[in-house]
């Protein structure tokens, strides 16, 4: 089912079931051994079956077999930002489910992003694109290269100054670790109190001479 599953998102035309019986070799399955397989190719949630719109019965040997992307109809830049332009929550788009149905969307990512009109996460290690947003060209704007240079230029305190003089202002840094802080706080052992006893009326009166105090008659 795995090969099935990778030919056919190969495939730009719906294949027939004997089409994909011929590209796995299995044609020469018995008829109900190849009926089982089609029944579960059917069923699986990457393989889409289309049936066929001139029959009224369809059988296991009717209907045509594409592929079901994990986000379908994305194949082109256009097809992309129109998805990006629905959405209606903040997310990204893992570029691993795009290219479930366009595998070669990493280039036209790359020009997208030049354009400004896609934001793209890429991988430290190798530079390939991991998430992608929409973006707004009308909000680039080009900064002078002098100011850049003066920008780079100015020089940053060290950490731990910066976190001093926020505590000096009355501050407390984002970057004190609170362990540290529960750390350095002695530790202030807590007397467990004991709970005082309720008062109330006494129901076991013809027990209270086993409860009174006879230590005065020991010799």
């Amino acid at each position: 089912m795995a090969y099935a599953v990778t030919w056919l998102r190969g495939k730009d035309e719906p294949q027939t079931y004997h089409d994909v019986l011929s590209y796995l070799s299995a044609t020469g399955r018995s008829e109900s051994e190849q009926e089982f397989f089609v029944e579960q190719m059917r069923r699986h949630p990457q393989i889409q079956w289309i049936p066929d719109p001139n029959l009224s019965e369809q059988t296991w040997k009717t209907g045509l077999y594409v592929h079901r992307p994990t986000i379908p109809n994305v194949r082109n830049k256009t097809q992309l930002l129109a998805y990006l332009q629905k959405k209606t929550d903040a997310s990204g788009v893992s570029v691993k489910d795009l290219k479930d149905g366009w595998p070669d969307c990493e280039p036209s990512i790359t020009e997208l992003e030049r354009e400004h009109k896609v934001l793209v996460i890429r991988a430290k290690k190798d530079g390939a694109a991991r998430m992608v947003w929409l973006d707004d060209p009308s909000l680039f704007h080009e900064v002078e290269a002098d100011l850049v240079k003066a920008w780079s230029r100015v020089e940053l305190p060290a950490l731990d100054v910066i976190a001093q003089k926020l505590i000096q202002a009355g501050q407390k840094p984002a970057s004190e670790d609170p362990r540290v802080k529960a750390e350095k706080m002695p530790k202030v052992e807590k007397k467990k109190k004991r709970a005082a006893r309720k008062g109330g009326k006494s129901t076991n009166t013809h027990m209270e001479h086993l409860l009174k105090d006879y230590s005065y008659m020991k010799r």
